[in-house]
């Protein structure tokens, strides 16, 4: 079965089995992100961009309940009619939904409340899974293939549930931790590692989702083929040290160096530095899900926009990657880099990580969401999943830019090579970071 959408074969018992085990997992390791929260740091929404740790949990838990129980379990009966309302994000097949810049308004229900809800569908969700493979419950295929779905999109709040509560503690005049750090030495003063640059030559590549057993988005198919000039690209991401050095050339000051809208919203908001980086007393600090620290100078940059990104490379005589760039190198180096699993939730310098000696390009994977050139659009004969599900991905395919490769808060076992992130040139709050790239 190709999970983007088409029925290629049955489902097996023991496929069941897995989602059924896999199922356990995800939704357990959304509690264990929210476990060090105390209960009001569960209802803060400190942007509209950031939705409160209790909404998140709420609403992974709406989906499932929405896409799978309501039509797939004979006699299910909502655990509460009022939450297909609080909790619908931007699904309007499914009805109705409250204000997204509004979601911390909602004080109740209360946190107990939203994990009695989770556990309520988990029972029952859990209870239609096991009868499927027990008895003949119409359409199997279905049920798999949107509770993949669903827990797919499970992992990409975990992602956005420390995301959204690390501004929510950066915006307390405490600056409290997320999660107690181990003792970490203190940050290196040495030079980044020498930038070398990987160069691929110019041919005709097949480009996304190859359909096939492997989950993946319906952004990121049909495979196409797409001509790729010969281009080289970094083997390392840009360093916080080699951002300051841009800063402290004027990098914010110098106009030339700017889209027309990058320099105006720079303007506008008075940019000068990375999002989350404080000078204080002479130095850097930067603040992490750990709490306020010193700026590591051989750390990636991070929680830089797209804006800021490209002025960068069009001060370093390069520019930003195209996605199919991106892909076609990705395509030679395995999945593995510092992920949501390793425990770190910050980038890691290369002296951190242990493919720091490898050959090639270095830290595609993890670490920091990379900006790409590319617009958001539709790979040719691009189509979206059928029904309400198709406004997941293809509604947003206006003024956003694709990222690539994943970061320190997203799980090893979401990304792919193929998978396209998204976002508004001016957004910063995410983990997004540099790579360099050059024509040939």
């Amino acid at each position: 079965m190709d999970m983007s959408g088409s029925v290629t074969a049955k489902i097996s018992e023991q496929q069941f089995g897995m989602v059924i085990d896999r199922y356990r997992e995800i939704r357990d390791f959304t509690e264990t992100l929210a476990q060090p929260l105390g209960v009001e740091d569960y209802v803060v929404q400190s942007m509209p961009d950031v939705s409160p740790t209790k909404w998140h949990l709420a609403h992974v838990t709406w989906f499932f309940e929405t896409f799978v129980l309501l039509p797939h379990l004979k006699g299910y009966e909502p655990f509460n009619p009022a939450y297909q309302y609080l909790f619908n994000s931007y699904y309007l097949g499914a009805g109705e939904r409250h204000c997204r810049d509004q979601r911390g308004y909602i004080s109740r229900p209360t946190v107990e409340e939203v994990y009695a809800y989770r556990h309520h569908v988990d029972r029952h969700l859990l209870e239609l899974l096991n009868d499927v493979v027990a008895t003949a419950v119409p359409n199997p295929e279905e049920i798999f293939r949107v509770v993949e779905i669903g827990l797919h999109h499970e992992q990409q709040h975990q992602e956005l549930l420390l995301t959204d509560i690390k501004h929510v503690l950066s915006v307390n005049p405490l600056r409290p931790t997320y999660l107690a750090a181990e003792p970490r030495r203190a940050a290196s003063q040495s030079a980044s590692e020498p930038l070398s640059w990987i160069s691929a030559e110019e041919g005709l590549f097949e480009i996304g989702h190859e359909l096939g057993a492997e989950f993946a988005y319906d952004n990121e198919s049909p495979r196409h083929r797409y001509f790729v000039r010969s281009f080289e690209i970094a083997d390392r991401l840009v360093t916080n040290e080699e951002y300051l050095e841009f800063m402290e050339d004027g990098g914010y000051e110098r106009g030339e160096l700017w889209l027309s809208e990058g320099w105006a919203a720079a303007r506008a908001n008075g940019w000068g530095e990375p999002f989350y980086w404080e000078h204080k007393n002479g130095r850097w600090l930067t603040f992490t899900l750990h709490g306020l620290r010193p700026m590591d100078p051989r750390e990636p940059v991070c929680h830089v926009n797209y804006l800021e990104a490209d002025a960068y490379a069009r001060w370093a005589g390069a520019r930003l990657a195209t996605e199919y760039e991106w892909e076609v190198m990705a395509s030679r180096h395995s999945i593995e880099g510092n992920f949501v699993e390793s425990g770190r939730l910050h980038p890691a310098s290369l002296a951190q990580i242990s493919d720091a000696a490898q050959s090639g390009v270095k830290q595609l994977f993890g670490d920091v969401w990379e900006w790409t050139r590319s617009q958001y659009s539709p790979y040719p004969g691009y189509e979206p999943l059928p029904g309400t599900l198709g406004e997941y991905n293809g509604k947003f395919m206006s003024n956003q830019f694709v990222l690539r490769g994943g970061s320190c808060a997203t799980s090893v076992t979401h990304i792919r090579r193929t998978y396209r992130n998204f976002f508004p040139a001016d957004a910063s709050w995410q983990f997004t970071g540099i790579r360099l790239a050059r024509d040939l």
